[in-house]
């Protein structure tokens, strides 16, 4: 017996426009198919984890294992970007496992390895986590630091002088 849900159609929320359109449909996509395939929804949540790092992080090699293997290596210099946390990387990395099962067939094709609904919709979360911790953040704090230089700006005019009207002769 299939059960289906008629009331919402995706459990996606809302994402910023911080957060790169890609990124979004990619995980508005996820959330569409978690339950009609978990697998499929874990291989976006892995693409779309990948252009994340890429984006946010700079981060541009072949193969996303690089990819999560030069960032760790930033992570422990203290050369990443602000946010991305050594426990981030790890999850990455684990969603990229799981993703990975999706993506790529076993060697022995009669080996299923499956993903559940609950395991997609915990993907779909740490992408939220991220969403939120390197995107939103990084936003929040732009617009922060943007309105203090704007009183900055604002006192500086009040400081000078006003201009003297009508022309001077000497």
């Amino acid at each position: 017996m299939k059960k289906w849900n008629l009331l919402p159609a995706s459990t996606a929320k809302p994402q910023p426009t911080c957060v790169p359109e890609p990124l979004r449909a990619d995980y508005a996509e996820a959330c569409a198919i978690r339950d009609l395939s978990p697998k499929a929804s874990a291989t976006i949540i892995r693409r779309c984890l990948q252009g994340m790092i890429r984006d946010f992080c700079g981060i541009k090699k072949g193969r996303l294992i690089d990819e999560i293997e030069e960032l760790r290596k930033r992570v422990d210099a203290g050369n990443a970007p602000r946010g991305v946390q050594h426990d981030s990387v790890d999850a990455i990395d684990h969603v990229r496992g799981i993703g990975n099962i999706g993506a790529h067939m076993e060697k022995d094709i009669n080996t299923i390895i499956d993903v559940d609904p609950h395991e997609a919709q915990r993907l779909i979360e740490l992408t939220e986590m991220l969403f939120e911790e390197w995107y939103e953040a990084r936003h929040r704090r732009e617009q922060r630091l943007k309105k203090i230089g704007a009183i900055a700006a604002e006192k500086a005019l009040a400081k000078k002088p006003p201009a003297k009207d009508g022309p001077q002769t000497l």
